[in-house]
């Protein structure tokens, strides 16, 4: 759980513009799921969806948990 946070915290420093930009077809499919679960209702910018899924990070699949954690080492 303290590394989902602290993922979170430094995902949250990226923009969602960015965020999406660097990620793979496969990556955003892996958290398409959690995204529809748990934050379909967040509009999407200034990292809103990130900083969401972040928050459900006990919930999350471990692939989109995979998605976060290799966006915090990029």
């Amino acid at each position: 759980m303290p590394r989902v946070i602290l993922t979170a915290a430094t995902v949250l420093c990226i923009s969602q513009t960015a965020f999406t930009q660097e990620l793979t077809a496969a990556q955003r499919d892996a958290c398409m799921g959690d995204y529809q679960k748990y934050c379909k209702s967040v509009i999407p910018g200034g990292g809103r969806i990130i900083a969401c899924l972040a928050k459900e990070g006990d919930k999350l699949t471990p692939a989109c948990k995979k998605v976060l954690e290799a966006a915090e080492k990029k």
